[in-house]
Protein backbone atom coordinates (compact mmCIF):
# COMPACT_ATOMS: atom_id res chain seq x y z
CA UNK A 1 0.00 0.00 0.00
CA UNK A 2 2.78 2.18 0.55
CA UNK A 3 4.84 1.64 -2.09
CA UNK A 4 2.39 1.63 -4.91
CA UNK A 5 1.73 5.10 -5.06
CA UNK A 6 5.71 5.78 -5.58
CA UNK A 7 6.55 2.85 -7.00
CA UNK A 8 7.93 5.12 -10.74
CA UNK A 9 9.92 6.94 -8.32
CA UNK A 10 11.77 4.46 -6.54
CA UNK A 11 12.22 2.36 -9.27
CA UNK A 12 13.84 5.73 -10.96
CA UNK A 13 16.09 5.73 -7.77
CA UNK A 14 16.85 2.29 -7.91
CA UNK A 15 17.36 2.85 -11.81
CA UNK A 16 19.71 5.89 -11.33
CA UNK A 17 22.00 4.18 -9.29
CA UNK A 18 22.30 1.24 -11.77
CA UNK A 19 23.49 3.76 -14.11
CA UNK A 20 25.44 5.53 -12.73
CA UNK A 21 27.12 1.94 -11.11
CA UNK A 22 27.89 4.05 -8.01
CA UNK A 23 27.06 1.25 -5.62
CA UNK A 24 29.06 2.11 -2.77
CA UNK A 25 29.64 5.73 -1.48
CA UNK A 26 28.39 7.77 -4.08
CA UNK A 27 26.41 10.67 -4.55
CA UNK A 28 24.02 9.04 -3.53
CA UNK A 29 25.06 7.99 -0.29
CA UNK A 30 26.29 11.71 0.61
CA UNK A 31 23.10 13.40 0.14
CA UNK A 32 20.45 11.35 2.08
CA UNK A 33 23.22 11.91 4.70
CA UNK A 34 22.91 15.60 4.51
CA UNK A 35 19.31 15.03 3.79
CA UNK A 36 18.51 13.00 6.50
CA UNK A 37 21.18 14.84 8.93
CA UNK A 38 19.14 18.15 7.97
CA UNK A 39 15.52 16.53 8.90
CA UNK A 40 16.93 15.22 12.07
CA UNK A 41 19.23 18.69 13.24
CA UNK A 42 22.48 16.70 13.56
CA UNK A 43 25.66 15.09 11.52
CA UNK A 44 24.38 12.19 10.38
CA UNK A 45 25.87 9.03 9.10
CA UNK A 46 24.85 5.99 6.77
CA UNK A 47 24.87 2.22 8.07
CA UNK A 48 24.43 -1.06 7.09
CA UNK A 49 21.79 -1.45 9.75
CA UNK A 50 20.81 -0.29 12.97
CA UNK A 51 22.21 -3.01 14.97
CA UNK A 52 25.58 -2.36 13.08
CA UNK A 53 24.48 1.39 14.16
CA UNK A 54 24.88 0.54 17.72
CA UNK A 55 28.16 -1.42 17.76
CA UNK A 56 29.96 1.55 15.41
CA UNK A 57 28.55 3.67 18.41
CA UNK A 58 30.21 1.37 21.04
CA UNK A 59 33.28 1.45 19.05
CA UNK A 60 33.39 5.15 18.93
CA UNK A 61 32.58 5.46 22.87
CA UNK A 62 36.20 3.39 23.49
CA UNK A 63 33.75 0.72 24.99
CA UNK A 64 35.68 -3.14 25.33
CA UNK A 65 37.00 -5.69 27.28
CA UNK A 66 36.22 -4.90 31.69
CA UNK A 67 33.38 -2.02 30.86
CA UNK A 68 30.12 -2.44 31.05
CA UNK A 69 26.71 -0.83 29.60
CA UNK A 70 23.21 -0.57 31.07
CA UNK A 71 20.72 -1.76 28.51
CA UNK A 72 16.84 -2.11 29.31
CA UNK A 73 16.14 -5.45 29.66
CA UNK A 74 12.82 -4.80 28.09
CA UNK A 75 13.72 -4.42 24.26
CA UNK A 76 15.07 -6.06 20.94
CA UNK A 77 18.11 -8.17 21.18
CA UNK A 78 20.32 -6.20 19.26
CA UNK A 79 20.56 -3.41 21.82
CA UNK A 80 22.08 -5.60 24.19
CA UNK A 81 23.55 -8.12 21.41
CA UNK A 82 25.98 -5.10 20.28
CA UNK A 83 27.85 -5.04 23.39
CA UNK A 84 29.45 -8.69 24.11
CA UNK A 85 31.01 -8.13 20.33
CA UNK A 86 33.14 -5.39 21.81
CA UNK A 87 34.33 -7.43 24.58
CA UNK A 88 31.95 -5.43 27.34
CA UNK A 89 29.15 -6.93 29.22
CA UNK A 90 25.46 -5.97 29.37
CA UNK A 91 24.18 -5.05 32.34
CA UNK A 92 20.35 -5.11 32.42
CA UNK A 93 17.71 -2.33 33.84
CA UNK A 94 13.94 -2.79 34.46
CA UNK A 95 11.28 -0.13 32.51
CA UNK A 96 8.41 2.09 33.37
CA UNK A 97 5.39 -0.02 33.02
CA UNK A 98 3.38 2.85 31.21
CA UNK A 99 6.23 3.93 28.81
CA UNK A 100 8.17 0.75 28.67
CA UNK A 101 11.25 2.51 28.72
CA UNK A 102 14.62 3.01 30.69
CA UNK A 103 13.85 5.80 33.07
CA UNK A 104 16.78 7.55 35.33
CA UNK A 105 15.50 5.73 38.36
CA UNK A 106 16.31 2.03 37.00
CA UNK A 107 19.42 3.45 35.03
CA UNK A 108 20.80 4.67 38.69
CA UNK A 109 20.07 1.21 40.10
CA UNK A 110 22.22 -0.75 37.15
CA UNK A 111 25.53 1.83 37.10
CA UNK A 112 28.74 0.33 38.81
CA UNK A 113 32.34 1.51 39.02
CA UNK A 114 32.30 -0.34 35.49
CA UNK A 115 29.91 1.25 33.67
CA UNK A 116 31.21 2.92 30.53
CA UNK A 117 28.50 4.16 28.12
CA UNK A 118 24.68 3.41 28.59
CA UNK A 119 21.62 2.94 25.49
CA UNK A 120 18.31 4.08 26.23
CA UNK A 121 15.94 2.21 24.12
CA UNK A 122 13.14 5.04 22.42
CA UNK A 123 11.03 1.80 22.32
CA UNK A 124 8.04 1.90 20.14
CA UNK A 125 8.15 5.29 18.83
CA UNK A 126 8.58 6.96 22.20
CA UNK A 127 11.65 8.61 23.50
CA UNK A 128 12.83 8.55 27.24
CA UNK A 129 12.83 11.10 29.02
CA UNK A 130 16.36 12.13 28.38
CA UNK A 131 16.65 14.81 30.65
CA UNK A 132 16.72 11.53 33.57
CA UNK A 133 18.93 9.77 31.78
CA UNK A 134 21.43 12.49 30.74
CA UNK A 135 21.38 13.71 34.65
CA UNK A 136 22.53 10.04 35.47
CA UNK A 137 24.67 10.01 33.09
CA UNK A 138 26.59 13.34 33.68
CA UNK A 139 26.95 12.10 37.33
CA UNK A 140 28.67 8.91 36.62
CA UNK A 141 30.61 10.25 33.34
CA UNK A 142 28.71 7.48 31.04
CA UNK A 143 28.58 7.84 27.13
CA UNK A 144 25.17 8.00 25.81
CA UNK A 145 23.83 6.31 23.00
CA UNK A 146 20.28 6.94 21.99
CA UNK A 147 18.76 3.54 20.21
CA UNK A 148 16.38 5.18 18.05
CA UNK A 149 15.76 2.44 15.81
CA UNK A 150 12.05 2.46 15.88
CA UNK A 151 11.94 6.22 16.73
CA UNK A 152 12.84 8.55 13.95
CA UNK A 153 11.42 11.41 14.40
CA UNK A 154 9.89 11.31 17.85
CA UNK A 155 11.01 13.77 20.47
CA UNK A 156 11.65 14.89 23.89
CA UNK A 157 10.10 18.21 24.85
CA UNK A 158 10.98 19.40 21.40
CA UNK A 159 14.26 17.58 20.81
CA UNK A 160 14.50 15.01 18.11
CA UNK A 161 15.51 11.84 18.68
CA UNK A 162 19.08 10.94 17.87
CA UNK A 163 20.06 14.59 18.96
CA UNK A 164 20.07 14.07 23.18
CA UNK A 165 22.81 12.21 23.68
CA UNK A 166 26.26 11.69 22.39
CA UNK A 167 25.11 9.31 19.51
CA UNK A 168 22.21 8.06 18.24
CA UNK A 169 21.35 5.15 16.03
CA UNK A 170 18.35 4.38 13.60
CA UNK A 171 17.04 1.80 11.54
CA UNK A 172 15.74 1.53 8.59
CA UNK A 173 14.51 -2.15 8.36
CA UNK A 174 11.52 -2.12 5.75
CA UNK A 175 8.80 -2.27 8.70
CA UNK A 176 10.37 0.70 10.47
CA UNK A 177 8.39 4.24 10.16
CA UNK A 178 11.38 5.03 7.48
CA UNK A 179 11.83 1.70 5.86
CA UNK A 180 13.87 0.46 3.17
CA UNK A 181 14.22 -1.90 0.78
CA UNK A 182 16.52 -4.31 3.01
CA UNK A 183 18.65 -3.58 6.17
CA UNK A 184 20.01 -0.41 6.41
CA UNK A 185 20.35 2.14 9.96
CA UNK A 186 22.32 5.23 10.35
CA UNK A 187 23.94 7.14 12.87
CA UNK A 188 24.07 11.03 14.65
CA UNK A 189 25.72 13.02 16.52
CA UNK A 190 25.59 16.77 17.33
CA UNK A 191 29.50 17.30 18.13
CA UNK A 192 31.72 16.95 14.40
CA UNK A 193 34.95 15.15 15.67
CA UNK A 194 32.61 12.34 16.82
CA UNK A 195 30.54 12.04 13.78
CA UNK A 196 33.98 12.16 11.82
CA UNK A 197 34.96 8.96 14.08
CA UNK A 198 31.92 7.38 13.11
CA UNK A 199 32.10 8.28 9.80
CA UNK A 200 35.61 6.26 9.73
CA UNK A 201 34.84 3.07 11.84
CA UNK A 202 31.80 2.73 9.15
CA UNK A 203 34.72 2.24 6.53
CA UNK A 204 37.15 0.41 7.91
CA UNK A 205 38.71 2.75 10.15
CA UNK A 206 39.69 4.79 6.83
CA UNK A 207 39.06 7.94 4.29
CA UNK A 208 40.35 5.99 1.65
CA UNK A 209 40.95 2.30 0.76
CA UNK A 210 44.22 2.06 1.92
CA UNK A 211 44.77 4.74 4.58
CA UNK A 212 43.24 3.03 7.67
CA UNK A 213 43.50 5.91 10.69
CA UNK A 214 41.78 3.04 13.31
CA UNK A 215 40.37 -0.19 13.17
CA UNK A 216 36.82 0.02 11.77
CA UNK A 217 34.33 -2.34 10.16
CA UNK A 218 32.56 -2.42 6.94
CA UNK A 219 29.30 -1.11 7.94
CA UNK A 220 28.60 0.93 5.37
CA UNK A 221 24.78 2.33 4.09
CA UNK A 222 24.16 0.84 0.67
CA UNK A 223 23.52 3.54 -2.08
CA UNK A 224 21.23 1.73 -3.41
CA UNK A 225 19.38 1.84 -0.36
CA UNK A 226 19.85 5.87 0.11
CA UNK A 227 18.25 6.28 -3.03
CA UNK A 228 15.38 4.30 -1.99
CA UNK A 229 15.38 6.38 1.32
CA UNK A 230 15.92 9.67 -0.22
CA UNK A 231 12.64 9.42 -1.83
CA UNK A 232 10.97 7.92 1.26
CA UNK A 233 12.44 10.64 3.70
CA UNK A 234 9.98 13.83 2.28
CA UNK A 235 6.44 11.45 3.42
CA UNK A 236 8.14 10.78 6.83
CA UNK A 237 6.25 13.46 8.90
CA UNK A 238 3.21 12.78 6.60
CA UNK A 239 3.10 9.18 7.81
CA UNK A 240 4.13 9.62 10.89
CA UNK A 241 1.17 12.30 11.58
CA UNK A 242 -0.91 9.24 10.19
CA UNK A 243 0.31 7.41 12.60
CA UNK A 244 -0.39 9.76 15.34
CA UNK A 245 -3.83 10.22 13.83
CA UNK A 246 -4.20 6.53 13.48
CA UNK A 247 -3.37 5.66 17.20
CA UNK A 248 -5.82 7.87 18.42
CA UNK A 249 -8.61 6.76 16.79
CA UNK A 250 -7.87 3.23 18.54
CA UNK A 251 -7.59 4.97 21.81
CA UNK A 252 -11.79 5.96 20.77
CA UNK A 253 -12.76 2.83 19.58
CA UNK A 254 -10.81 1.00 22.12
CA UNK A 255 -11.87 3.09 24.95
CA UNK A 256 -14.89 1.08 26.94
CA UNK A 257 -13.29 -2.27 26.26
CA UNK A 258 -12.15 -3.76 29.57
CA UNK A 259 -9.30 -6.30 30.12
CA UNK A 260 -6.87 -3.92 27.65
CA UNK A 261 -4.66 -1.02 28.40
CA UNK A 262 -3.93 0.98 25.95
CA UNK A 263 -0.55 3.04 25.05
CA UNK A 264 0.15 6.33 26.54
CA UNK A 265 2.14 9.61 25.35
CA UNK A 266 4.03 10.71 28.50
CA UNK A 267 3.87 14.43 29.27
CA UNK A 268 6.75 16.00 27.21
CA UNK A 269 6.97 13.18 24.47
CA UNK A 270 5.68 13.19 20.91
CA UNK A 271 5.37 9.24 20.11
CA UNK A 272 5.34 8.68 16.46
CA UNK A 273 4.06 4.75 16.89
CA UNK A 274 6.33 2.48 15.51
CA UNK A 275 3.69 0.11 17.38
CA UNK A 276 0.63 0.43 18.62
CA UNK A 277 1.12 -1.90 21.56
CA UNK A 278 -1.62 -2.56 24.38
CA UNK A 279 -1.35 -4.21 27.40
CA UNK A 280 -3.96 -7.32 27.59
CA UNK A 281 -4.08 -8.31 31.46
CA UNK A 282 -5.45 -12.00 31.24
CA UNK A 283 -4.41 -14.57 28.59
CA UNK A 284 -2.48 -12.39 25.49
CA UNK A 285 -1.67 -15.41 24.05
CA UNK A 286 -5.33 -16.68 23.59
CA UNK A 287 -5.85 -13.22 22.30
CA UNK A 288 -3.64 -13.45 19.72
CA UNK A 289 -4.72 -16.87 18.28
CA UNK A 290 -8.24 -15.26 17.85
CA UNK A 291 -7.07 -12.74 16.22
CA UNK A 292 -5.28 -14.81 13.56
CA UNK A 293 -8.14 -16.83 13.39
CA UNK A 294 -9.67 -14.25 12.19
CA UNK A 295 -6.54 -12.91 9.54
CA UNK A 296 -6.28 -9.78 12.23
CA UNK A 297 -2.29 -9.38 12.17
CA UNK A 298 -1.11 -8.63 15.14
CA UNK A 299 2.49 -9.01 17.10
CA UNK A 300 4.35 -9.62 20.49
CA UNK A 301 6.99 -7.09 20.64
CA UNK A 302 8.58 -8.98 22.75
CA UNK A 303 7.80 -12.59 24.11
CA UNK A 304 10.79 -13.04 27.10
CA UNK A 305 13.19 -10.55 28.35
CA UNK A 306 16.72 -9.91 27.40
CA UNK A 307 18.44 -11.57 30.64
CA UNK A 308 16.18 -14.35 29.91
CA UNK A 309 17.87 -15.64 27.02
CA UNK A 310 20.46 -18.58 26.64
CA UNK A 311 23.38 -16.22 25.37
CA UNK A 312 22.96 -14.38 28.68
CA UNK A 313 22.66 -17.19 31.12
CA UNK A 314 26.18 -16.80 32.47
CA UNK A 315 25.26 -13.19 33.37
CA UNK A 316 23.47 -15.30 36.10
CA UNK A 317 19.60 -13.03 36.30
CA UNK A 318 16.91 -15.04 37.77
CA UNK A 319 12.70 -14.80 36.89
CA UNK A 320 11.64 -12.06 39.54
CA UNK A 321 14.83 -9.77 38.91
CA UNK A 322 13.15 -7.58 36.17
CA UNK A 323 9.39 -7.43 37.32
CA UNK A 324 7.97 -4.70 35.02
CA UNK A 325 9.83 -6.10 32.11
CA UNK A 326 8.42 -10.21 32.49
CA UNK A 327 5.22 -8.64 33.19
CA UNK A 328 5.64 -6.42 29.87
CA UNK A 329 6.41 -9.93 28.11
CA UNK A 330 3.55 -11.54 29.16
CA UNK A 331 0.75 -8.72 28.29
CA UNK A 332 1.98 -6.73 25.37
CA UNK A 333 0.40 -7.34 21.93
CA UNK A 334 1.10 -4.81 18.59
CA UNK A 335 -1.54 -3.84 16.19
CA UNK A 336 -1.66 -2.69 12.64
CA UNK A 337 -0.95 1.26 12.98
CA UNK A 338 0.48 1.94 9.72
CA UNK A 339 -0.41 5.20 8.19
CA UNK A 340 -2.20 3.25 4.81
CA UNK A 341 -4.41 2.09 7.62
CA UNK A 342 -8.03 2.51 6.63
CA UNK A 343 -11.20 3.48 9.43
CA UNK A 344 -12.82 0.38 8.09
CA UNK A 345 -9.87 -1.63 8.87
CA UNK A 346 -9.15 -0.06 12.23
CA UNK A 347 -12.91 -0.92 12.94
CA UNK A 348 -12.62 -5.02 12.07
CA UNK A 349 -9.33 -4.81 14.45
CA UNK A 350 -10.76 -3.21 17.38
CA UNK A 351 -14.23 -5.00 17.23
CA UNK A 352 -11.93 -8.66 16.69
CA UNK A 353 -9.69 -7.52 19.98
CA UNK A 354 -12.79 -6.56 21.74
CA UNK A 355 -14.50 -10.12 20.98
CA UNK A 356 -11.33 -11.72 21.69
CA UNK A 357 -10.58 -10.06 25.01
CA UNK A 358 -14.06 -10.98 25.99
CA UNK A 359 -13.56 -14.28 25.56
CA UNK A 360 -10.70 -14.58 27.07
CA UNK A 361 -11.65 -12.99 30.14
Amino acid sequence: AQFAPMRDEVLAAVARVFDAQAFIGGPELAAFEEEAGAWIGTHAIGASSGSDALLVALLAAGVGPGDEVVVPAFTFFATAGAVPLTGATPVFCDVDERSFNMTGKTLEAAVTPKTKAVIPVHLYGQCCDMDEINAVAEDHGLFVIEDACQAIGAKWQDRMAGTMGNCGAFSFFPSKNLGGAGDGGLLTATDADLADKLGLLVNHGGRSQYDQEMVGKNARLDALQAAVLRVKLPHLEGWAAARRANASRYGELLADVDGIALPTEEQGAHHVYNQFTVRVAEDRDAVKERLDAERIGSAVYYPCTLPALACFEDLGHRPGDFPVAEQACREVLSLPVSPELTLDQQERIADALADAVGAAV
